[in-house]
């Protein structure tokens, strides 16, 4: 094996990047075919090195605490992410930090027992039971399990895992917990814990995720089991290997309008938001809101309900319409079912915007409806076939019942139930939630990485119709839109929150004039004339 082999390629952090974004399956093909045309060991010894090189990277950022003082405490499962661990021990050994490594049980594959010689050979201290209290040590390594695991932590494993965890919730100032590849316990495709209500898992306060970035590690219970993830490939090019991706500004950006000199409102479309019955017209004027804030260049309000106010008095811009006195076929997309009930007038209404051509948008009672009658979903489904696909904006519960199941069922596989709603109804589909999952009907996924706890309050999915709505009048193509509108619509909440306005008390009001500010800081930057 040569320094060539062994050198660790460079570390990607994920944020603003299209990565992609690797199964199970996907990633043994990978790991496979690379290893064939290897030296014995190489990718595990990439694995551990690149592992050390990001610890020790951390370290040496840390200035709180002296470099000779840091002492680092791993455990090392029986199979090759234990493996994983006794090569970073030992790289970490050499480097002259002082390190301990448990394993309770012994490493079985050929790799893992390399890799343990390579331990003992170099002096790391390994013991096969952890010690009563881990307050004495700077970094905790999981090294525990990786991809693959099929049941649930238990004995020593999941002990260690909530003392682990522990660590990581306390948020400590000093220090932290790394997963190496996933936290153990996780499952890396869902981004459930494997064993469900039964299972324990790991939070780390960082992962590094070898050869690629997964799934799990973005949605789901996995957003806050990993914390900070960064990548090591490890030499392997996983660039074309799953149609699943990291949702980011290269995916979408092409697609906005530009913003020259010689246009006018009517270049940036017309959308009209389409619900708001009697005492439900909140919903409707704060998707209209975001919709102007979003650069769309006429907005319309048409609602379903009496005695709604003729105008919005903080955005007179808006324009406030009886349904039935607004010409739909007009616009150039509809947004539909913020707070639009579910009386035969809304069920009536949807089955004639469904005869209108033009992109069309549904959430909240819409597909509520949808999901009770046959007619309105075969309707749909039959835009989608014909090449005129509709997006869908569904949140868990909405999503079961479009599927027919419940929502525990939709959160146990995100991915799968996306997936199976775009493919059922031909549609473009935004599963909301942690992780929010992005589907097209051709099989394209992405999951969203922005976002936060600040989005958990009332009319915050109004607002992310409305950013929708604005990109598709101003003619992006209906996955990009969807892909643009929710990560604004999450950046935002997290640009808000680092600014101390969330995550507790932000208001879904607050998230337009956020999304406008970051819209022409990152793709409309002022230029000097």
């Amino acid at each position: 094996m040569t320094e060539a082999d062994l050198t660790p390629p460079t570390l990607t952090r994920p944020r603003n990047k299209a990565l992609p974004l690797l199964t199970l399956t996907d990633l043994r093909l990978a790991e496979s075919q690379a290893a064939a045309g290897l030296p014995e060991h190489t990718l595990m010894a990439r694995a551990g090195k690149s592992a050390a090189s990001f610890l020790q990277e951390l370290i040496t950022r840390d200035t709180s605490i002296e470099r000779a003082k840091q002492k680092v405490w791993l455990i090392a499962g029986p199979g090759n992410n234990g493996g994983d661990a006794l090569v970073l021990a030992t790289e970490l050994h050499k480097g002259g930090i002082a390190v301990e490594l448990c394993m309770p049980v012994d490493v079985k594959p050929d790799d893992a027992r390399w890799a343990l010689d390579l331990a003992r050979a170099a002096g790391v201290a390994i013991s096969t039971a952890p010690p009563a209290s881990l307050d004495g040590y700077t970094w905790l390594v999981d090294g525990m399990f990786g991809i693959g695991l099929t049941r649930a932590l238990d004995g020593v494993f999941a002990t260690v895992a909530r003392q682990l965890s522990q660590r990581a919730k306390a948020r400590p100032r000093k220090g932290g917990v790394l997963a190496l590849d996933v936290p153990s316990g996780l499952d890396s495709d869902t981004g459930t814990v494997v064993g469900e209500s039964d299972g324990a898992a790991v939070h780390a306060t960082h992962t590094i995720s070898f050869i690629a970035a997964k799934p799990g590690l973005f949605t789901a219970q996995g957003r806050d089991l990993a914390g900070s993830v960064t990548v090591a490939p490890i030499g392997i090019d996983s660039s074309k290997r799953t149609a699943v991706q990291l949702n980011a500004p290269d995916l979408f950006a092409g697609f906005l309008p530009p913003r020259d000199f010689a246009t006018n409102k009517g270049t940036f479309g017309s959308l009209a938001v389409v619900g708001g019955d009697t005492g439900m017209c909140g919903a409707p004027i704060l998707a209209s809101r975001a919709a102007l804030y979003t650069g769309a260049g006429k907005v319309h309000v048409a609602l379903l309900g009496d005695g709604a106010p003729p105008y919005d008095p903080p955005h007179p811009e808006l324009m406030l319409h009886a349904i039935d006195a607004l010409p739909l076929d007009k616009m150039d997309a509809l947004a539909i079912g913020c707070g639009m009930g579910e009386r035969e007038r809304a069920t009536q209404v949807l089955h004639d915007v469904l005869q209108l051509d033009m992109p069309k948008l549904f959430d909240a009672d819409a597909l509520n409806l949808i999901a009770k009658d046959p007619s309105l979903a075969a309707e749909l489904t039959a835009r989608g076939v014909q090449g005129d696909p509709c997006l869908l904006t569904p949140h868990p519960l909405e999503a079961a019942r479009l599927l027919g199941t419940d929502a525990p069922g939709v959160q146990r596989d995100r991915l799968g139930a996306a997936r199976a709603l775009a493919a059922r109804f031909a549609s473009v589909v935004v599963l909301k939630g942690t992780g929010t999952i992005i589907a097209a009907p051709d099989g394209r996924l992405a999951i969203n990485p922005t976002g936060n706890a600040a989005l958990a309050t009332g009319g915050t999915g109004d607002v992310l119709g409305g950013i929708i709505g604005a990109l598709l009048a101003q003619h992006l193509p209906r996955y990009e839109a969807a892909l643009a509108g929710v990560y604004l619509h999450g950046l935002a909440a997290d640009t808000l929150t680092a600014q101390g306005h969330g995550p507790a008390g932000l208001t879904a009001g607050e998230l337009a004039p956020m999304v406008r500010s970051l819209l022409n800081r990152l793709f409309y930057p002022a230029t000097e004339g």
